[in-house]
């Protein structure tokens, strides 16, 4: 239910998610699976936005369940292998490394989709849930009391509500305004994004060429299409959008090595600059903070909204020990002590790799074509390591079952 701001009203709620993006919109239909009193405030995703998510088959399998997922697959492309390949001219370089779903038994990794189809799936089923009321307008201000939140809106409305949810990107007010600092830090990398037409078929391999100024990373779209993130320098990104479209193409193309042929860009090129951000905590007085307030990372194996899923699958589930009152300390504490090590160990992984890119240090060169060629040999450590990336513990869980069967055998 979408209700058009302007009214000046007072209500309450048991839970209310700050923030409409897509980790929000999946938050408000998770919790309204099971209770009845959500609302959801933020205005409609920017249709601006041609990014594409890359989604891993765990969380495939909550839009699914939540049933959005139907009407997504048609435009998502099934990614099938991932591709590692070294793109710099070091001394030391690292072995191309194929990471191939088939080798855990799956059919996919999981699927890639355009931003305003994923969106505009979610938003479609916000609307039709009668357990969700959402509100398009902004929060402006936070009062924090004992048993509940004070939540004002541009619209003139306020809210009394147990738990808030902040899902409102990495500049949170909600975060702010519980008091939750937070360590930031920039990185000399901006991301060109853009769609492209290619010649020749991408056959669902995603391919990782690893430059010295960052991950230069095609995704397939459906038929002979894929997303293109492009991290580099800040005056190599000025530099590509000064380009006209072939000229473009023609660079995409001979950075890609003509893999896939003749590149015809589709989408106007877009940038984002690059940056990490990560609290002191995750939830506190009354507000858990889930996707980008949560956690923020260069993109760099598909790692970003599918650790928003995990965030909200571990509200739910912290929701569920105290469903009373959702906010209550036992909630907060239940989340914190959920979502850190896997917040932290993601980000960690990616800003290691990521610096590992950057570094011209030869000793740091060496250890990370070592650990390339190992991936690459040795085929136990390869599937661990995909199964982990796919979700945490996977893999480990994996091996471990693996190792008691051996025994009973």
């Amino acid at each position: 239910m979408v209700e058009e701001a302007g009214r000046t009203e007072a209500f309450s709620c048991k839970t209310a998610v700050i923030g409409s993006g897509p980790a929000g919109m999946i938050a408000a239909l998770k919790l309204a699976l099971d209770h009845e009193d959500i609302v959801l405030v933020g205005a409609e995703p920017a249709a601006a936005d041609m990014r594409t998510t890359a989604l891993m088959m765990p969380a495939i399998s909550v839009l699914q369940t939540l049933n959005v997922w139907q009407d997504i697959a048609p435009r998502a492309a099934a990614l099938k292998t991932m591709r590692i390949v070294d793109g710099t001219t070091r001394l030391i370089r690292s072995p191309a490394v194929s990471f191939r779903a088939a080798e855990l038994g799956e059919d996919a990794f999981g699927y890639n989709m355009p931003n305003t189809v994923l969106n505009a799936a979610l938003a479609q089923a916000v609307a039709t849930s009668p357990n969700i009321r959402r509100l398009d307008t902004t929060a402006t201000a936070f009062e924090h009391k004992e048993n509940s939140v004070r939540i004002s809106l541009a619209s003139g409305e306020t809210i009394e509500t147990a738990l808030v949810v902040a899902a409102d990107g990495r500049n949170s007010a909600a975060r702010d305004a519980a008091g939750i600092r937070v360590r930031q830090w920039n990185y000399p990398q901006t991301a060109v994004i853009l769609g492209f037409a290619h010649e020749l078929p991408h056959n669902n391999i995603s391919t990782e060429f690893h430059t010295e100024s960052g991950p230069f990373t095609q995704v397939p779209l459906p038929g002979n299409h894929s997303a293109l993130v492009w991290v580099c320098k800040p005056a190599k990104a000025q530099h590509l959008l000064g380009l006209g479209t072939q000229a473009l193409g023609a660079e995409i193309e001979r950075n890609m090595l003509s893999m896939l042929g003749k590149i015809t860009v589709e989408t106007a090129a877009q940038t984002w600059p690059m940056g990490g951000i990560v609290p002191r905590a995750f939830a506190a007085r009354r507000t858990v903070l889930i996707g980008e307030a949560a956690h923020v990372f260069p993109p760099i194996g598909a790692q970003g909204l599918n650790l928003g899923i995990r965030d909200v699958l571990d509200l739910a589930a912290a929701i569920a020990t105290h469903p009373a009152d959702p906010g209550a300390e036992q909630v907060i504490r239940h989340y914190n002590r959920r979502r850190t090590p896997d917040i932290w160990a993601r980000t960690g992984f990616v800003h290691t790799l990521n610096r590992a890119l950057l570094s011209d240090f030869l000793p740091v060169q060496m250890l990370r074509s070592a650990g390339l060629e190992m991936l690459r040999r040795t085929a136990p450590l390869r599937t661990l390591f995909m199964r982990e990336g796919m979700q945490p513990g996977m893999g480990l869980r994996a091996l471990l079952l693996q190792r008691k069967q051996s025994k009973i055998s």
